[in-house]
Protein backbone atom coordinates (compact mmCIF):
# COMPACT_ATOMS: atom_id res chain seq x y z
CA UNK A 1 0.00 0.00 0.00
CA UNK A 2 1.26 3.36 -0.81
CA UNK A 3 -1.62 5.53 0.45
CA UNK A 4 -2.21 6.09 4.00
CA UNK A 5 -4.30 3.60 5.88
CA UNK A 6 -6.66 4.68 6.75
CA UNK A 7 -7.41 4.54 10.92
CA UNK A 8 -11.07 4.57 12.38
CA UNK A 9 -11.49 5.88 15.83
CA UNK A 10 -14.35 5.50 17.97
CA UNK A 11 -15.58 8.60 19.50
CA UNK A 12 -16.79 9.46 22.95
CA UNK A 13 -20.26 11.00 23.15
CA UNK A 14 -21.74 14.02 25.49
CA UNK A 15 -25.35 14.57 26.25
CA UNK A 16 -24.92 18.31 25.59
CA UNK A 17 -27.37 21.06 27.21
CA UNK A 18 -27.25 24.53 27.79
CA UNK A 19 -23.64 25.35 29.41
CA UNK A 20 -21.89 23.21 27.40
CA UNK A 21 -20.74 23.05 23.31
CA UNK A 22 -23.89 22.21 22.08
CA UNK A 23 -27.32 22.21 23.81
CA UNK A 24 -27.85 18.75 21.63
CA UNK A 25 -25.92 15.53 22.31
CA UNK A 26 -22.07 15.77 20.44
CA UNK A 27 -19.66 13.56 19.87
CA UNK A 28 -15.92 14.46 21.18
CA UNK A 29 -12.23 13.17 21.03
CA UNK A 30 -9.34 14.77 22.13
CA UNK A 31 -7.12 16.32 19.06
CA UNK A 32 -3.90 14.51 20.71
CA UNK A 33 -5.68 11.02 19.06
CA UNK A 34 -5.59 12.29 15.85
CA UNK A 35 -2.18 14.02 15.76
CA UNK A 36 -1.00 10.62 16.99
CA UNK A 37 -1.93 8.59 14.46
CA UNK A 38 -1.12 11.15 11.52
CA UNK A 39 2.22 11.43 12.71
CA UNK A 40 2.46 7.46 12.72
CA UNK A 41 1.38 7.46 8.96
CA UNK A 42 -2.17 7.13 9.06
CA UNK A 43 -5.21 9.09 7.97
CA UNK A 44 -7.48 9.34 11.20
CA UNK A 45 -11.63 9.36 10.60
CA UNK A 46 -14.31 9.16 13.59
CA UNK A 47 -16.92 6.58 13.52
CA UNK A 48 -20.49 7.27 14.48
CA UNK A 49 -22.53 5.34 17.24
CA UNK A 50 -24.60 3.36 14.62
CA UNK A 51 -23.60 -0.50 14.85
CA UNK A 52 -25.74 -0.66 11.87
CA UNK A 53 -23.05 0.75 10.24
CA UNK A 54 -20.03 -1.54 11.36
CA UNK A 55 -19.65 -3.46 8.55
CA UNK A 56 -19.64 -0.95 5.96
CA UNK A 57 -17.46 1.26 8.12
CA UNK A 58 -14.73 -1.75 8.50
CA UNK A 59 -14.86 -2.81 5.04
CA UNK A 60 -13.70 0.74 4.42
CA UNK A 61 -10.73 1.12 6.89
CA UNK A 62 -7.27 -0.18 7.19
CA UNK A 63 -7.14 -0.39 11.48
CA UNK A 64 -9.55 0.44 14.10
CA UNK A 65 -8.72 2.41 17.44
CA UNK A 66 -11.09 1.99 20.48
CA UNK A 67 -10.43 5.11 22.18
CA UNK A 68 -10.83 5.46 26.04
CA UNK A 69 -13.18 7.94 27.84
CA UNK A 70 -14.55 8.70 31.29
CA UNK A 71 -17.19 5.96 31.50
CA UNK A 72 -17.26 1.76 31.74
CA UNK A 73 -18.46 -0.82 30.31
CA UNK A 74 -22.10 -2.48 31.28
CA UNK A 75 -20.62 -4.85 33.69
CA UNK A 76 -23.75 -7.23 32.66
CA UNK A 77 -21.52 -8.03 29.75
CA UNK A 78 -19.43 -9.77 31.97
CA UNK A 79 -22.33 -11.55 34.25
CA UNK A 80 -21.98 -8.77 37.14
CA UNK A 81 -24.39 -6.16 38.69
CA UNK A 82 -22.79 -2.35 38.46
CA UNK A 83 -20.25 -1.25 41.18
CA UNK A 84 -21.60 2.14 42.57
CA UNK A 85 -18.37 3.81 41.09
CA UNK A 86 -19.45 2.44 37.69
CA UNK A 87 -20.68 5.02 35.04
CA UNK A 88 -22.44 3.54 31.83
CA UNK A 89 -22.55 4.81 28.00
CA UNK A 90 -25.23 1.82 26.60
CA UNK A 91 -25.01 3.62 22.80
CA UNK A 92 -20.90 4.05 22.78
CA UNK A 93 -20.83 0.43 24.26
CA UNK A 94 -22.72 -1.12 21.92
CA UNK A 95 -21.02 0.74 18.97
CA UNK A 96 -17.35 -0.21 19.51
CA UNK A 97 -18.45 -3.85 20.35
CA UNK A 98 -20.04 -4.01 16.96
CA UNK A 99 -16.70 -2.78 15.38
CA UNK A 100 -14.20 -4.71 17.40
CA UNK A 101 -16.75 -7.80 16.09
CA UNK A 102 -16.92 -5.96 12.23
CA UNK A 103 -12.60 -5.11 12.40
CA UNK A 104 -12.32 -9.23 13.81
CA UNK A 105 -14.03 -10.37 11.18
CA UNK A 106 -12.20 -8.71 8.75
CA UNK A 107 -8.66 -9.41 10.62
CA UNK A 108 -8.56 -5.99 10.25
CA UNK A 109 -5.40 -4.36 12.87
CA UNK A 110 -6.78 -3.37 16.63
CA UNK A 111 -5.53 -1.16 19.19
CA UNK A 112 -7.39 -0.62 22.23
CA UNK A 113 -6.55 1.98 24.66
CA UNK A 114 -7.31 2.53 27.96
CA UNK A 115 -11.34 1.61 28.16
CA UNK A 116 -10.61 0.38 24.43
CA UNK A 117 -8.40 -2.17 26.24
CA UNK A 118 -10.92 -2.89 28.79
CA UNK A 119 -13.72 -3.78 26.23
CA UNK A 120 -11.58 -5.37 23.84
CA UNK A 121 -11.26 -7.45 27.20
CA UNK A 122 -14.48 -8.16 27.09
CA UNK A 123 -14.99 -8.79 23.68
CA UNK A 124 -12.69 -11.54 24.15
CA UNK A 125 -14.50 -13.59 27.02
CA UNK A 126 -13.00 -12.13 29.81
CA UNK A 127 -14.32 -9.43 32.84
CA UNK A 128 -12.95 -6.56 34.59
CA UNK A 129 -12.20 -5.42 38.64
CA UNK A 130 -15.11 -2.82 38.57
CA UNK A 131 -13.30 -0.59 41.09
CA UNK A 132 -9.35 -0.63 41.53
CA UNK A 133 -9.02 0.96 44.78
CA UNK A 134 -11.09 -2.21 45.94
CA UNK A 135 -8.73 -4.50 44.40
CA UNK A 136 -5.33 -2.86 44.36
CA UNK A 137 -5.43 -0.26 47.08
CA UNK A 138 -1.79 -0.42 46.90
CA UNK A 139 1.24 2.48 46.54
CA UNK A 140 0.73 3.14 42.97
CA UNK A 141 -2.26 5.43 41.99
CA UNK A 142 -3.82 4.77 38.69
CA UNK A 143 -5.65 7.49 39.19
CA UNK A 144 -2.66 10.09 39.42
CA UNK A 145 -2.53 13.43 41.02
CA UNK A 146 -0.33 14.53 38.36
CA UNK A 147 -1.14 15.47 34.97
CA UNK A 148 -2.39 13.12 32.00
CA UNK A 149 0.84 14.19 29.93
CA UNK A 150 3.86 13.06 32.52
CA UNK A 151 3.99 9.32 33.89
CA UNK A 152 2.19 7.79 36.70
CA UNK A 153 3.94 4.34 37.30
CA UNK A 154 6.27 1.63 35.41
CA UNK A 155 4.81 -1.13 33.37
CA UNK A 156 7.04 -4.33 33.03
CA UNK A 157 6.59 -5.34 29.00
CA UNK A 158 6.17 -9.46 28.57
CA UNK A 159 9.49 -10.39 26.47
CA UNK A 160 8.39 -11.58 22.92
CA UNK A 161 5.10 -10.21 22.99
CA UNK A 162 3.88 -8.24 19.87
CA UNK A 163 4.09 -5.35 22.27
CA UNK A 164 7.64 -5.95 23.29
CA UNK A 165 8.54 -6.25 19.32
CA UNK A 166 6.46 -2.91 18.71
CA UNK A 167 8.32 -0.56 20.98
CA UNK A 168 11.41 -2.56 21.87
CA UNK A 169 11.21 -2.08 25.62
CA UNK A 170 11.38 -4.33 28.46
CA UNK A 171 9.45 -1.58 30.54
CA UNK A 172 7.85 1.52 30.12
CA UNK A 173 7.12 5.00 31.80
CA UNK A 174 3.08 5.17 31.14
CA UNK A 175 0.39 7.78 32.15
CA UNK A 176 -2.50 6.20 34.09
CA UNK A 177 -6.20 7.48 34.14
CA UNK A 178 -8.33 4.73 35.06
CA UNK A 179 -10.44 3.31 37.78
CA UNK A 180 -11.05 -0.28 36.01
CA UNK A 181 -8.57 -2.63 35.04
CA UNK A 182 -9.14 -6.26 33.69
CA UNK A 183 -9.51 -8.86 35.78
CA UNK A 184 -9.51 -11.42 33.63
CA UNK A 185 -7.84 -11.25 29.75
CA UNK A 186 -10.37 -14.07 28.41
CA UNK A 187 -8.69 -15.80 25.39
CA UNK A 188 -6.62 -12.53 25.14
CA UNK A 189 -2.84 -13.06 26.55
CA UNK A 190 -1.20 -10.80 29.04
CA UNK A 191 1.77 -8.28 27.99
CA UNK A 192 2.14 -6.25 30.31
CA UNK A 193 1.99 -5.52 34.28
CA UNK A 194 2.49 -2.77 36.48
CA UNK A 195 4.53 -3.43 39.60
CA UNK A 196 1.64 -4.21 41.67
CA UNK A 197 0.47 -6.61 39.30
CA UNK A 198 -2.38 -4.56 37.35
CA UNK A 199 -2.55 -6.01 33.74
CA UNK A 200 -1.77 -3.00 31.13
CA UNK A 201 -1.72 -4.38 28.17
CA UNK A 202 -3.38 -7.78 26.47
CA UNK A 203 -2.92 -8.74 22.79
CA UNK A 204 -3.86 -11.96 20.28
CA UNK A 205 -1.53 -14.30 19.38
CA UNK A 206 -2.47 -14.83 15.98
CA UNK A 207 -0.02 -13.06 13.65
CA UNK A 208 -2.62 -10.29 13.82
CA UNK A 209 -1.98 -6.93 15.45
CA UNK A 210 -4.43 -6.94 18.41
CA UNK A 211 -3.38 -5.05 20.63
CA UNK A 212 -4.57 -2.78 23.97
CA UNK A 213 -3.04 -0.65 26.19
CA UNK A 214 -3.59 0.79 30.21
CA UNK A 215 -2.11 3.67 29.22
CA UNK A 216 -2.70 6.32 27.04
CA UNK A 217 0.67 6.15 24.14
CA UNK A 218 -1.36 9.42 22.10
CA UNK A 219 0.75 11.64 24.47
CA UNK A 220 4.04 9.79 23.60
CA UNK A 221 5.24 10.19 27.42
CA UNK A 222 7.62 6.71 26.44
CA UNK A 223 9.85 6.53 23.46
CA UNK A 224 7.99 3.31 22.79
CA UNK A 225 4.44 4.73 22.99
CA UNK A 226 5.33 6.09 19.30
CA UNK A 227 7.26 2.85 18.15
CA UNK A 228 3.59 1.65 19.21
CA UNK A 229 1.66 3.58 16.96
CA UNK A 230 4.06 2.42 14.60
CA UNK A 231 3.35 -0.22 14.58
CA UNK A 232 -0.55 -0.11 14.47
CA UNK A 233 0.36 1.74 11.04
CA UNK A 234 2.90 -0.79 9.64
CA UNK A 235 0.09 -3.32 10.20
CA UNK A 236 -2.41 -1.55 8.17
CA UNK A 237 -0.43 -1.02 5.62
CA UNK A 238 -0.48 -4.59 5.05
CA UNK A 239 -3.87 -5.37 5.91
CA UNK A 240 -5.01 -3.15 2.36
CA UNK A 241 -8.86 -3.86 2.55
CA UNK A 242 -9.51 -1.06 -0.16
CA UNK A 243 -6.52 -2.06 -2.40
CA UNK A 244 -7.75 -5.94 -1.86
CA UNK A 245 -11.06 -4.43 -3.56
CA UNK A 246 -9.22 -2.73 -6.11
Amino acid sequence: MTRAPLIGLTLDIEPGGPQAFSRWPYYALRQNYFDAVIKAGGLPVGLPHDPALAMDLIDRLDGLVVTGGAFDPDPALYGEAPHPATTLKPGRTEAELAFLAAARERDLPILGICGGMQLMAIAWGGALHQHLPDHAPGPIAHEQPNPRNEAGHEIHVVSDSLLAQCTGQKTMRVNSSHHQGVRDPGALAISARAPDGVIEAIETNDGIFRLGVQWHPEFAIDPGDARLLAGLIDAARHATPQDRRA
